[in-house]
């Protein structure tokens, strides 16, 4: 492997925690979606609540 520069393996290491923090927030993001999407009978929609 090549020698990389303290500045290289900084960027490493915060895109490594980047991609792990991003995956999981895509899997817990898309477990809720199905979690919800799963039994729409349970949920009852009570409209938007916001005037936009």
């Amino acid at each position: 492997m090549p020698q990389l520069s303290p500045l290289n393996w900084i960027f490493l290491f915060l895109l490594f925690w980047v991609a792990v923090l991003s995956m999981s927030i895509l899997l817990w993001w898309s477990s809720k979606i199905f979690y919800r999407s799963s039994s729409p009978s349970s949920v009852t929609f009570k409209g938007n609540k916001w005037n936009w």
